[in-house]
This record gives structure tokens, C-alpha cells and sequence, in this order.
């Protein structure tokens, strides 16, 4: 075992001072005390005085009980041998013996410890039965047993208590753990509501930015032939820039709002509205849409309205004005969603796909996949673009992305 390392507070240390000269003091007072009543064979005296040194010795080796447990019931256990083996008269000289056992155990490391107290106190148990074979009276026999009874007793107490300082440091790191658990939870949720917010506002952003900017278009080229179309363009202007201050205030109202009430998410209730801003847009938008047998979640819904506003917006930014083919299949356990565009007309130069490796799309496959759904866009043969997404209806887990 090695030594004890760390610092003891000095209450500890006073402890530690009082209880080994108290321990001392009773060793020796209580034997020549003893000695004076009873009687003894041979006194503290003989040999140099070698029985008052074995008691002082073992009483102040007390005093480092606390940083070397195993040195200290070495000291104390040799004082005992050599303090009955060299037959000095019995008493409370075994004090400073139980004190040291019971602080091997409880300050020990568990199973160590109690192999080097067993050993031990078995060392000791045969040479004080040794030492007392011939000793008289026979019923003085009693006090070696009782040696040997309280040293088992000291051990088990000081096990005991290391035990339950055990359990409580485990109990303590444990509800530690449960704490930090907790917080990086409250973390997590709070990340997932920020990126949920950054998403609602980058899609409603980036809606109302490129319907803007193609009316504002039309509006320069037509404000001085045709002012009434650039008055109607004025006006779906003012519409979809009013529509997008309510969306990203009804967003970024959670974060100042101190209840949970909050403004319902859109949903494939107001397809019909973007289809129709995306018509004003140049769009020529044709919707298919099938109703679905019961409603839909609203997670599934909220997801499904921003992939068809994303999908739009993109055409809108990066083709212009052309056919796109909006469908929507709710079956029973998934939602099939289809956006497709012709691409660019004639003469308005080469087909764009719209979007590319930007934010856009990311965005779209990262919502569905929170939803444990997927999401395919590319080129298609005729030069346009489709967005492909399934959203399944039934609650699931993140989708993993497949290793390469």
C-alpha cells in the first residue's frame, strides 16, 4: 500500500495529537495502575524500561495514523509482540493497537487493507496465545481472547466506515454526472431550437428576398409603359415583405417570449398562398395535390411547406419564369413530395439547375432527415430540375448518412 498522499486540514491533525497522547496516557496510567491493584511478574521497569517505551512508543505512532496506516499498525502491532512476548503485565496497552487497525481499514483501499489486517491480527492471535499458555490464573486467559475478539471488531468497524464513505463518493459522482447529463441536454435542446429558428428564417429570408427582387424587376421595366403592372408589383412587394415580418417575428418571438406560447409553425394549409406568390413571381405553377386520409403531424407538415418554399424560391432565384409541377402524395405512412421545373425557357439562355451544392439544399435534406425521412435533387433529362423528398408520417429517428 502506498503512503497516503494529500493534505490534512488542521482539525484533523489536532485530532490526530489529542487522541495519541490520550491513547499513551491511558496505555501507561492504567497499567501501573493495574500493576499497583493486581500485582505483576515483571514491571514496566525491567529491561531498561522497555515496557513504558513499547506503550509510548505504540501510543504517539498514533500521531501519523491518518497519512501511513499500514507503517503505524506495523509499529503497533510489533509493540504488542514485544510487549507480551516478553511477558510484561497485561492492561489497556492494547489501545493504541485498535486504533491502529480500525484506521487501516477506513482509510485503506478496501480488499489490501483487510488482507494485511487479517494477516495480522492471525500473527498476533497465535503469539499472544503462545505467550499466555502457562499464564495464572487460567481465567486471566479471557483478556486474550478479548485482544483478539476487539482487534476483528476494530477492523470490521473501520471497513464499515470506508464502505459508506465509498458509497457516498459514488452516490456524489453520480448525481454529479445526472447534473452535467442534464445541462448538456438543456444544451442540446437549446442548439436544436437555435438551428430550428436559423432555418425558419433563412427560408422565409430567402422566400420573400427573391420574389422581391423579381417584382422590383419588373417593376424598373415597366414603371413607365405600363405603370398599372408596376403598381400590382408595388403591391405584391409590399404584401410579401409584410407576410415575411410576421413569419420572422412570429419566429424570433420565442426567444424574448417567457411563456411556451408560441405562433403555430406554417403548414400544407397555405400551399395555396405560395403557389399563388410564386404566380405572381412568373411562375406557371401546376399543384397536385391529393388529400390526405387523416391529418398530417404538424412536424411533417411545418417540414413539407419549407422544402415546397425552398424548392420555389430556388426557380424563382436561379431559372425565372417557368413551368414548375408541385405534388404532393400523402399515403398511409409516408408523404411523397415532388417539385419539378422545366428549366429555362428558349432564349433565356442554357438550363440552371437551381440551388447547386448551396445552403438550399442542404437545408431540405437536413430537414428530412431529422424526420427519418430522404431527399433526392438533380437534373433532369429535359433540362430542368426536380426535388424529390418522402416524409415519413410515423415518428422517427435521425436518418444516419451511409459510410462512403
Amino acid at each position: 500500500m502506498e503512503r497516503r498522499t494529500g493534505t490534512f486540514s488542521l482539525r484533523a491533525v489536532t485530532h490526530d495529537v489529542l487522541l495519541a497522547l490520550f491513547v499513551t496516557v491511558m496505555q501507561v496510567q492504567g497499567t501501573v495502575a493495574r500493576v499497583a491493584a493486581e500485582g505483576a511478574t515483571r514491571p514496566l521497569a525491567d529491561l531498561g524500561e522497555l515496557g513504558y517505551a513499547l506503550l509510548v512508543v505504540s501510543g504517539l505512532a498514533l500521531l501519523a495514523r491518518r497519512r501511513w496506516p499500514v507503517a503505524v499498525f506495523a509499529v503497533a502491532a510489533l509493540a504488542s509482540l514485544a510487549y507480551y512476548g516478553a511477558g510484561f503485565p497485561d492492561g489497556p496497552g492494547w489501545l493504541a493497537l485498535f486504533v491502529s487497525l480500525y484506521t487501516l481499514a477506513a482509510y485503506g483501499d478496501g480488499r489490501r487493507s483487510l488482507v494485511i489486517a487479517g494477516s495480522g491480527i492471525t500473527v498476533l492471535a497465535a503469539v499472544w496465545l503462545y505467550t499466555a499458555a502457562d499464564i495464572e490464573p487460567r481465567a486471566a486467559i479471557g483478556w486474550v481472547f478479548f485482544r483478539i475478539g476487539a482487534s476483528v471488531m476494530s477492523a470490521a468497524l473501520g471497513e464499515s466506515v470506508r464502505s459508506r464513505r465509498v458509497i457516498a463518493a459514488e452516490a456524489e459522482k453520480r448525481a454529479e454526472l445526472a447534473e452535467r447529463t442534464r445541462e448538456e441536454e438543456a444544451r442540446a435542446r437549446v442548439d436544436a431550437e437555435r438551428l430550428r429558428i436559423a432555418r425558419e428564417v433563412h427560408d422565409t429570408v430567402a422566400h420573400a428576398v427573391a420574389i422581391i427582387n423579381v417584382q422590383s424587376g419588373v417593376t424598373a421595366h415597366v414603371l413607365d409603359k405600363r405603370p398599372e403592372q408596376a403598381r400590382e408589383a408595388l403591391r405584391t412587394i409590399e404584401e410579401t415583405s409584410s407576410r415575411a415580418l410576421r413569419e420572422m417575428r412570429a419566429v424570433l418571438g420565442v426567444l424574448r417570449d417567457d411563456g411556451d406560447g408560441r405562433a403555430p409553425h406554417p403548414g400544407l394549409d397555405q400551399i395555396d398562398e405560395l403557389t399563388a406568390k410564386a404566380r405572381e413571381a412568373g411562375l406557371d405553377v401546376t399543384l397536385e395535390a391529393s388529400p390526405p386520409a387523416a391529418p398530417l403531424p404538424s412536424a411533417v407538415g411545418s417540414a413539407a411547406y419549407r422544402i415546397l418554399q425552398e424548392s420555389v424560391t430556388n426557380v424563382i432565384r436561379h431559372v425565372g419564369p417557368t413551368r414548375v409541377t408541385v405534388a404532393l402524395n400523402p399515403g398511409t405512412d409516408v408523404l411523397e413530395i415532388r417539385v419539378t421545373d422545366e428549366g429555362r425557357r428558349t432564349g433565356d439562355g442554357a438550363a440552371s439547375a437551381p440551388g447547386g451544392p448551396g445552403h438550399g439544399i442542404l437545408g431540405m435534406r437536413e430537414r428530412c432527415r431529422l424526420l427519418g425521412g430522404e431527399l433526392d435533387a438533380g437534373p433532369t433529362p429535359g433540362g430542368g430540375f426536380e426535388v424529390a423528398a418522402r416524409l415519413p408520417l410515423a415518428p422517427a429517428g435521425p436518418r444516419r448518412e451511409a459510410a462512403p
